[in-house]
């Protein structure tokens, strides 16, 4: 199955990580404005904006607020379960807080964990587990996926979910 486009881009950043110090990893900076976000560092949380500045590179539309995990609720096309390259959003903290994580889904392991493309995940951009306990839902950034990309395929995981995307 060929992935949408938005995922091949974003797969071409796998490995770009936060700078520790003063200076501050350029691609972030550059997905800060893709996504007209005020901020210009690599210290803030910046899942929403590796989202956003993917989307936008592949010419697809972007939701307002999208530093905010959150507000990628607001893609118009909801799903009711994931598919190979939706976004998904998850609570961080607590459930019912302000908090969030978001990402392309890839796939899912062997645990029945998503298996999770975004930035911010250990401070880098790459691909790792999340419960699915986690998920507040799934949106697709285009018109309808097509029904194969509910098929997950397996990739390979040892199960520890994602615990640091702040």
């Amino acid at each position: 199955m060929l992935e949408p486009r938005w995922l091949l881009l974003a797969r071409k950043y796998i490995g770009v990580r936060e700078i520790k110090g003063p200076r501050h990893e350029q691609q972030i900076v550059k997905w800060w404005e893709a996504i007209g976000a005020p901020f210009r560092d690599d210290e803030t949380a910046w899942c929403g904006a590796m989202v956003g500045g993917v989307l936008s590179e592949a010419g697809l539309p972007i939701v307002s607020g999208g530093a905010a995990a959150r507000n990628w609720l607001k893609l118009p096309v909801k799903l009711d379960r994931p598919a190979v390259g939706c976004v998904v959003v998850f609570w961080r903290g607590t459930r019912d807080g302000a908090l969030g994580h978001v990402g392309f889904v890839v796939g899912q392991d062997r645990f029945g964990n998503l298996m999770v493309l975004g930035g911010n995940q250990g401070d880098e951009v790459c691909i790792k587990p999340f419960s699915r306990d986690r998920v507040l839902g799934y949106r697709w950034p285009s018109t309808w996926p097509l029904e194969e990309r509910f098929n997950l395929p397996v990739l390979a995981s040892d199960g520890r979910v994602s615990t640091n995307e702040a």
